[in-house]
């Protein structure tokens, strides 16, 4: 018997609680990143354009590294594609929850998609499925990434605004609460060694091109690995 389905407004909620939490590791960096952008000359207009039409994370932090003046726009649009090459991958795993959906909605999912979203929603698909539950829920995934996409939007702006009063943010020691969240939810995806060994193959692909090649060709470098090892163990990515 399958258990009765909460309406898509809760689901939507559910999604908006879960993610609170993570948003305690994440609005650092946008606040950082904003006040970035204010020390390169972006304003508080610019800044939150931009991360809302790039909503990605560390490509964000890579366009406003490289921001100047003369500003290098075709070397600005490699940087961020090589580094957004890692939504290839994290689509791919995604792709089959949203194949039946009209594009309509498809495609914003899509859109919304980082990687903290992407990782609470598969994690709630791993569970739902061992409680008999349709694997993927919509409206909870829609509520962890649009909460997450205001947010950051916001407080990226916020960092411009008020930039020069924080001084070196960078001092106060956030540098590794973005990538300790992400590996708490990537634990509670957690399926046993085999399962993990594409993770493992990128990670080690991606640190070692890293070590050895200049610029972001390490993320393309590990998203293709783990996606070569996935196909050839036949495990999901």
């Amino acid at each position: 018997m399958v258990p009765p389905q909460p309406s898509p407004k809760s689901e939507f909620m559910r999604g908006v609680k879960e993610v609170t939490p993570v948003l305690i590791g994440m609005l650092p960096f946008a606040l950082i990143l904003g006040v970035q952008g204010a020390k390169k000359g972006m304003s508080v207009l610019e800044m939150p354009l931009m991360t809302g039409l790039n909503f990605a994370g560390g490509s964000e932090f890579a366009a406003v590294g490289l921001w100047g003046d003369p500003l290098p726009v075709l070397l600005i649009i490699g940087v961020t594609f090589m580094i957004n090459t890692r939504h290839i991958l994290m689509g791919a795993a995604l792709a089959p929850y949203l194949r039946h959906l009209p594009m309509k909605r498809a495609l914003p999912a899509l859109f919304f998609m980082t990687d903290e979203s992407w990782a609470l929603g598969m994690a709630d698909a791993l569970k739902r499925k061992s409680q008999g539950l349709p694997a993927f829920s919509l409206p909870y995934y829609m509520g962890t990434a649009l909460t997450l996409y205001v947010m950051w939007v916001l407080f990226t702006a916020l960092g411009t605004a008020v930039g020069p009063q924080f001084g070196n943010v960078e001092a106060w020691g956030f540098g590794m609460a973005f990538p300790a969240v992400f590996l708490v939810l990537l634990r509670g995806m957690w399926k046993g060694f085999k399962a993990a060994l594409p993770w493992l193959v990128s990670l080690i692909a991606a640190a070692a091109v890293y070590l050895m090649v200049d610029g972001a060709w390490y993320v393309p470098a590990g998203a293709l690995a783990g996606l070569a090892t996935a196909y050839l163990t036949g495990e999901d990515a």
